[in-house]
């Protein structure tokens, strides 16, 4: 029964004979006694078929029973220097046989210790090794990478998203769960994130603020490319939902209360600033979709924008993109900020803002720089003409932060179509998070 329950245990069941050194199956030798081993010609040691494991570390490898046999067969002397024999083999046995050993009373508790510590630091370096902490490490460098003016600012901005930002689907999830809520079937859940949620995001940054391509955003993360473009298009349908909801129209106290004195002395009850730009974007195929995005203003196709700016340098407008071949007056009419004004409020523009009429609808007034007629300007005319050219860089240098993005710098692949329109917002309602406009500079060139 025992050499059964032993041959079921090695799980050898095709017979008794059993390699002792090399075969299909191994087994200690020093678990058997002298007579259960032989050696044959070749030099392998084998087991008879009657052998038996007898020598374990419980009955002190056979100890007892050898002193027993020895003794009855031997004198007292021989049994003593057997036995020393004995416990020399017994020592060096236990030691090649420590898996058989049980650890010291409290040992587990020391290595149990020891695997909570290794732990802890494994989940330190796995935090550290956020690639925003190995790339921006200055404010200067957030600026850089980020377009936040300091790693503050960043943070600030990062701590307020954070708790909706962990619940985000990803886009092509979102899209199976439409479709399966229109078919009825089982979606199911998306995989564990390859990233840091905080590197998702900086991923983001690097593709708007720095307009890194998608293959070198997917070798600095080690990521696949259609990684990438998933999650910059989850990012960008995410930023364009959070901030959207962000009310940046100000109302006419916060326009006053903020107002620098210059458009007090001026113009002041000017609500908004507006100016349209362009973006350009990359040429349709067909020729019959060539003539709707082509500007003849860039002669190049392009996307086209209004903004609208607060005396006080914040973008309180940002329309949705429409094709270059738009005027500015049907762009102002469709892009929804007639309906924001208030009776009484003006809006100052360029020349080529011919809103006159659009304005007068809502009792608003347009503040734009004198035409030229044959008569020379007078006095007045030509200080209001320098005063408004003057007040309206303010637009143009915060048209000229948002394209400091620089994923406007080339011209917009048709790819980027669907979402194009989304990471423009996100441009516009991230720019306030610069900071002010430095006023200053344009005191002294007003002096001058």
């Amino acid at each position: 029964m025992l050499k059964r329950r032993w041959i079921w245990a090695i799980r050898r069941e095709e017979g008794p004979t059993f390699i002792v050194r090399k075969g299909s199956t191994l087994v200690c030798s020093k678990h058997f006694t002298e007579d259960e081993v032989r050696v044959r010609e070749s030099g392998r040691n084998y087991l008879t078929p009657q052998a038996v494991p007898s020598r374990f570390t419980w009955n002190n490898w056979g100890e007892v029973q050898l002193r027993q046999t020895r003794t009855a067969k031997r004198g007292v002397c021989c049994v003593q220097e057997e036995a020393e024999m004995e416990s020399a083999d017994v020592a060096l046995l236990v030691q090649e046989h420590d898996y058989d050993s049980r650890p010291p009373p409290g040992a587990l508790d020391e290595a149990l210790e020891k695997i909570k510590e290794l732990e802890e630091l494994v989940s330190r370096l796995t935090i550290s090794r956020s690639l925003l902490d190995r790339w921006c490490v200055s404010d200067e460098d957030f600026r850089y990478f980020t377009r936040f003016s300091s790693k503050n600012m960043f943070m600030v901005f990062w701590r307020s998203i954070e708790p909706s930002a962990s619940k985000i689907v990803y886009w092509s999830k979102a899209k199976r769960i439409g479709i399966s809520t229109a078919e009825k079937e089982v979606v199911k859940p998306s995989p564990q994130r390859k990233m840091q949620l905080i590197d998702e995001f900086f991923m983001f940054c690097l593709r708007v603020a720095v307009g890194l391509r998608e293959r070198v955003l997917a070798e600095l993360f080690g990521v696949s490319t259609s990684t990438v473009s998933r999650i910059i298009i989850t990012w960008a349908n995410y930023l364009y939902l959070v901030l959207g909801s962000i009310q940046i129209w100000m109302t006419r106290e916060q326009v006053n209360r903020t107002m620098p004195v210059k458009f007090q002395q001026y113009c002041p009850n000017v609500r908004v600033i507006i100016d349209c730009t362009e973006f350009r974007c990359e040429s349709p195929e067909a020729i019959t979709l060539h003539s709707e995005p082509f500007s003849t203003y860039k002669s190049h196709t392009t996307f086209k924008a209004l903004i609208g700016v607060a005396p006080c340098g914040a973008i309180t407008f940002a329309s949705k993109l429409f094709t270059g071949s738009v005027s500015d007056k049907e762009l102002t009419r469709q892009s929804g900020i007639l309906d924001l004004l208030e009776p009484g409020d003006e809006v100052m523009a360029d020349k080529g803002f011919l809103i006159g009429k659009l304005l007068e609808v809502v009792g608003a007034k347009l503040i734009i720089p004198p035409f030229k007629h044959r008569d020379q300007f007078s006095r007045e005319e030509t200080e209001r003409t320098q005063a408004i050219a003057r007040l309206r860089i303010l637009v143009e240098r915060v048209i000229r932060r948002v394209k400091e993005y620089h994923i406007w710098d080339c011209p917009i692949p048709l790819t980027l179509a669907g979402t194009v329109n989304q990471m423009w917002s996100c441009c516009c309602m991230m720019a306030n998070y610069q900071g002010p406009l430095d006023f200053e500079g344009e005191v002294k060139y007003w002096k001058e």
